[in-house]
């Protein structure tokens, strides 16, 4: 399924003729198809056919056409904070884009039957975290993957309010899928021949829409011949995030404000952000001397910075064009990544501990026990920190606010047992 469209050089031209085609109409789409190049996701021995519109197969490897991806993306109607099922996850390149939109509170799960496949999206997942850039722009829903057939899940697994399939699903399991669905949920999926989006209305009511034809493999059926019984696959626990990753996303969420105000002071994307070329004015004495050289006279101009205007001529030497000419070869700079180039900044202290002690120290014995001034001495950190990795200063910001809120509860018990 695919050739929708044209093929593109690399994957932004490849998002173009999607949108242009009107297969990502969205700009939240769009920015997490930008985000997650394809390319990536593709054995190096095929990256030249990674961004053209057709699927990819390679042993149980699998990739859809980016047509069906972006129709996907679209139908789901994804928000931050939204619960993810993919069923037949595959590469993990549809749960990364996903999980951009979804943010750090929401949850991203996935399902595979081929344990080597699992082995191939981690590996994808651990690549994009540490090398691309989006992962600083974007706050990131990781995806977690288990291996198992998607017909098999307990039936006391949590319901999802997004729920994706990536096989041809028979009439006979649509119940199936659609009890995964939370009420309000939208489900998409291959259903006889057609990527079809249901919507749950209510306990008991469905919205369903055809949205466009497709061919995909047939989901594979369970098989009990060699053990009998059933493998029924648990879902991971959906649970509340720490209150040490809670500090991270408050800590990172900061910082890149800070980084991205500096960054919007420090240039510009519109041509009257660029540095103009200053127009250097001259003036000449111009004075008319005979010189004369070998019986032959000649009539030279001889210029004199040094006395005043008289008898004079002022000029300017160079035009508009080649001022305007010198405008346009300028060039922007290139995209920084201020994020990780900023790593141990330290001109957000401040901050940090402003958004710990007033956003964290929620608990009222924390309220009694310690003021924001003395937890804001125990975290404010040393000169020589000032130059760590910024995931060095994280793990070591934690053990601060941990020391901090261990002062704090000693300090209301002994008020406490005072009677204070």
């Amino acid at each position: 399924m695919g050739g929708a469209v044209s093929a593109g050089e690399d994957n932004d031209e490849l998002i173009d003729n999607l949108k242009e085609a009107q297969y990502i109409r969205t700009d939240l789409v769009e920015q997490a198809f930008r985000a997650v190049d394809r390319g990536d996701y593709y054995l190096e021995e095929f990256k030249d056919s990674a961004y053209k519109d057709s699927a990819w197969k390679h042993g149980n490897i699998h990739l859809s056409a980016p047509c069906i991806y972006s129709e996907v993306m679209e139908a789901l109607d994804l928000q931050p904070g939204l619960s993810f099922l993919n069923l037949g996850s595959g590469t993990g390149y549809l749960s990364s884009m996903v999980g951009l939109i979804l943010g750090p509170f929401g949850v991203n799960h996935g399902v595979e039957l081929h344990s080597d496949v699992i082995e191939y999206a981690k590996q994808k997942l651990e690549d994009f975290i540490r090398t691309s850039d989006s992962f600083d722009k974007f706050e990131f829903c990781e995806p977690s993957f288990v291996s198992g057939n998607c017909l098999e899940i307990s039936p006391d697994s949590t319901q999802y309010d997004r729920v994706y399939c990536g096989a041809g699903v028979k009439k006979e399991h649509e119940d199936y899928m659609k009890n995964l669905l939370k009420v309000g949920g939208i489900l998409v999926m291959p259903l006889e021949e057609k990527l079809t989006k249901i919507t749950r209305t209510g306990p008991s009511a469905w919205e369903t829409k055809k949205i466009l034809a497709v061919s995909f493999a047939p989901l594979v059926q369970p098989n009990h011949m060699d053990s009998g019984k059933s493998n029924v696959v648990y879902l991971p626990p959906v649970v509340v995030r720490s209150l040490q990753d809670l500090a991270r996303i408050a800590i990172r969420g900061t910082i890149k404000k800070i980084v991205q105000q500096e960054a919007g002071s420090q240039t510009g994307n519109s041509p009257k952000n660029l540095p103009r070329c200053k127009r250097r004015r001259v003036r000449h004495r111009r004075m008319e001397t005979i010189v004369f050289l070998d019986k032959e006279v000649f009539a030279s101009r001889i210029s004199n910075h040094s006395d005043d205007n008289n008898n004079c001529e002022e000029f300017e030497d160079e035009t508009l064009e080649e001022e305007e000419k010198g405008i346009s070869e300028m060039k922007p700079d290139p995209p920084v990544n201020f994020l990780r180039e900023k790593e141990g900044m330290c001109g957000v202290v401040d901050e940090i501990i402003r958004q710990v002690t007033q956003t964290y120290f929620t608990p009222n014995p924390l309220k009694l026990g310690a003021s924001a001034s003395k937890i804001a001495q125990l975290m404010i950190y040393k000169p020589e920190e000032r130059c760590m990795p910024f995931g060095v200063y994280v793990v070591m910001l934690m053990d601060k606010f941990n020391y901090a809120k261990t002062y704090a509860f000693n300090n209301y018990a002994t008020q406490k047992a005072s009677g204070l």
